[in-house]
């Protein structure tokens, strides 16, 4: 079966092995290559790399409106598109090109999360289960009807970048099982998405980082938790700026002003939030590396 795989991020790079196991990938279409690091130098993403490393021809169109870039995909005489993570919204016009259209893995329960950022909106939300769909593509935003999935829990302190791993793998999986039943010639019954229980994951945006302790601690600790490692919370406490990389609420009843430090030991930092308290255990200083709240009230004894 021929497969033209697009993809960009870490996330897809397991659907492209996945992908290239037993079929053979005649192209990858990823983002143009971006600067990135100190030097801003154009870096290319991810899954370029897998691509090269596995001689798989790459283009990188900055998007599909004319008609040279559909050509150039025609001519590839696909028998599928694969597409995880892409981001670029493909035209009606393209999705026609493949023999079997075109299949998206989606780290959600959908309609559940449609959009950018499934994986960190779940656990914003407090969402106690998450999971992998794979889905035949239509125009609309992650509209289209679902052919396989599968679900997990998420743990109760797990991060934003523990689930994206774990769904990572998951997607490659239940992408393996489609191409499995494609290659047997059996075509997974499409299951449209219910109309109930749509949301939207929109980007994550850097300014959502700072914390506000007027919120609940359980508001607050899931952020701490989604945010990490991109775009990670951040807060002010006794007067210093802090990045959180791991917080728990405590179902605990204070008459102090919200964003007060409450206690300081080695268990955290207790700051309290307009209902309860969120207890920092392991934070960051400007320009320094994650460490515990022991390690930092080392430098801060005036806290203890």
């Amino acid at each position: 079966m021929r497969i033209v795989f697009a993809g960009t991020p870490d996330f897809a790079v397991p659907c492209l092995r996945a992908a290239a196991q037993r079929n053979e990938v005649v192209a990858v279409y990823t983002q143009p290559d971006r600067p990135a690091g100190r030097g801003r130098g154009l870096t290319p993403s991810p899954v370029k790399r897998e691509a090269l490393l596995r001689g798989i021809e790459v283009f990188q169109p900055e998007n599909f409106k004319s008609a040279v870039s559909k050509d150039a995909l025609r001519a590839l005489k696909p028998d599928l598109m694969v597409v995880v993570a892409y981001g670029l919204i493909l035209p009606q016009s393209v999705l026609d090109i493949p023999t079997y259209g075109c299949w998206n893995v989606h780290a959600s329960l959908l309609p559940r999360w449609r959009g950018a950022a499934p994986i960190q909106r779940a656990i914003e939300a407090g969402d106690r289960e998450s999971g992998v769909c794979l889905m035949q593509m239509e125009k609309g935003l992650d509209t289209g009807p679902v052919l396989l999935s599968q679900s997990l829990q998420i743990g109760e302190q797990e991060t934003g970048g523990q689930l994206h791993d774990r769904l990572s793998a998951l997607g490659a999986q239940v992408l393996a099982d489609g191409l499995g039943l494609l290659r047997a010639d059996i075509r997974p019954l499409p299951q449209p998405q219910p109309e109930e229980g749509v949301t939207y994951a929109h980007k994550l945006d850097k300014a959502e980082a700072r914390l506000d302790w007027s919120r609940p601690a359980t508001v607050l600790a899931n952020k701490v938790r989604a945010f990490n490692p991109w775009p990670m919370a951040e807060a002010v406490v006794a007067g210093e700026r802090l990045r959180l990389h791991g917080a728990v609420a405590l179902d605990e009843v204070h008459g102090a002003e919200p964003g007060s430090l409450l206690r300081a030991g080695r268990d955290g930092l207790d700051v309290a939030c307009a209902t309860g308290v969120l207890r920092i255990r392991v934070l960051q200083r400007d320009g320094g590396k994650a460490i515990t709240a022991a390690d930092y009230l080392n430098g801060r004894p005036d806290l203890r």
